[in-house]
């Protein structure tokens, strides 16, 4: 690797060096990352002359699919092609050697644009982004047809080539159909009245998996540090993992110990209560984190990504401690969108990780996940004899019959030991 100082994309790495965006020993990293995806692009005749986000979206899933590259490089790589597209092409006006430019496909463009004017999460964005391209090859072929001779018939073959040919979940069948129908309806302007007819996936209902409170003391025996901490106020709070993920520390009220969550799912706000039990580590974690932040501002940066237009409205605002992650990545990285360097909130894929890595270490053979805490904190506190309404609040129900999904588990943990997180800890909860 130390050959590619001199030999790949010299003009990027000094770009990155100047700019001080990277440590000086991993440019040589960045531009190597920043060259595959270039020939990536080549070989499969897609401009690499212009930020593509389906190519680099399928170049990255590549990277993913290589068992030799772990998830820290595949992020790195990630990180380079946006800088490499937002900051070092944008600040030089040079364009790859040996590439054609050519234009995003118009309505590429114009479902991104749709999808964020409609406030749209980022991981919807390329969800939907996925499909559309996936529909698109499958139903134009050889560009023998265009576009605007899409009918819902192509709709309807499509959803069932995935069912019947690659046999994919019901779950996956609705998303690609999701995506579809906002294509149709949004995008192309069709009529889809007849999509009435088409078949959709059904799942039947199923029961969450829970853990037992026992199973819960020896998940959180195999955490430690910050990993625990999360795993504890996902479990104490009842929160989603993308609604942890995005806390940010304006969020926490530690005088009336309660969680704000701000435009969880259904974009719905809500608040929930914050554990005692994590009251003080949770002080401590947030001390460290406002030092890593003072940091970033005496570096030039420490400016946070606000949601929708609020940063032209406060424009000074994205700077202020309140405004924040509580869990930050360990990293700068560049915003998907915008194209700024920012420190973004911690990975979902590693929180995802931890906790996986501690159900296997804790030995319960139950195929769990992040979102069984959540599970589990709904049925403890029913077992405690907590009124459904109010869990149906804390977890920010809709309609009170998805609560009553728990008490289904409830006839199964009768004699289990009564005890939300608060009791752990011979403490208790204060709803």
């Amino acid at each position: 690797m130390s050959n590619y100082a001199d030999k790949v994309l010299p003009e990027f790495q000094g770009y990155l060096l100047d700019k001080k965006l990277v440590p000086e020993k991993n440019a040589p990293f960045y531009a190597y990352w920043v060259s595959r995806f270039l020939d990536y692009a080549r070989k499969r005749d897609v401009s690499a002359a212009e930020f593509r986000e389906p190519a680099v979206l399928e170049f990255l899933e590549s990277l993913r699919s290589d068992k030799r590259i772990l998830e820290w490089q595949h992020r790195q790589a990630d990180d380079a092609i946006r800088l490499y597209y937002f900051h070092f092409l944008g600040a030089t006006g040079k364009a790859p050697a040996g590439i054609v430019p050519s234009n995003i496909p118009g309505t590429i463009k114009e479902t991104r644009r749709l999808i964020r004017l409609k406030h749209y999460s980022y991981s919807t964005e390329r969800t939907y982004l996925q499909w559309i391209e996936r529909f698109f090859s499958y139903a134009l072929g050889s560009d023998k047809r265009k576009i605007a001779d899409l009918s819902t018939e192509d709709f309807r073959n499509f959803l069932s080539h995935l069912a019947l040919k690659q046999r994919v979940s019901s779950s996956t069948q609705n998303q690609a159909f999701n995506a579809l129908l906002f294509l149709f309806r949004n995008v192309l302007s069709k009529d889809t009245s007849d999509l009435g007819s088409t078949v959709r996936a059904k799942r039947g209902q199923k029961l969450p998996v829970v853990f037992s409170v026992e199973e819960i003391e020896r998940l959180f025996d195999q955490m430690t540090g910050r990993s625990r901490l999360i795993a504890e106020l996902i479990y104490g709070a009842g929160l989603r993992l993308m609604e942890l993920a995005r806390l940010r520390v304006k969020d926490i009220d530690f005088d009336s110990n309660t969680v704000f969550v701000r435009s969880g799912k259904g974009d719905k706000d809500r608040s929930t209560v914050l554990p005692s039990a994590v009251r003080q580590r949770l002080q401590e974690h947030l001390s460290r984190v406002k030092e890593l932040h003072d940091k970033d501002l005496s570096a030039g940066y420490g400016e946070v990504l606000l949601p929708d237009a609020l940063r032209r409205k406060y424009p000074k605002a994205g700077r202020e401690w309140a405004w924040q992650y509580v869990f930050p990545s360990a990293k700068l990285s560049v915003d998907p969108r915008s194209g700024r360097i920012a420190r973004h909130h911690i990975s979902d894929k590693a929180i995802q990780t931890a906790v996986k890595n501690a159900v296997m270490k804790a030995g319960i053979p139950k195929h769990a996940s992040v979102h069984t805490l959540r599970h589990s904190f709904a049925t403890h506190l029913l077992m405690n004899g907590v009124n459904i309404r109010e869990v149906q609040e804390l977890l920010g129900h809709k309609n009170v019959e998805t609560t009553m999904i728990y008490t289904h588990v409830l006839r199964d943990m009768s004699n289990a030991p009564k005890s939300p997180l608060d009791s752990l800890y011979n403490k208790s909860v204060a709803l």
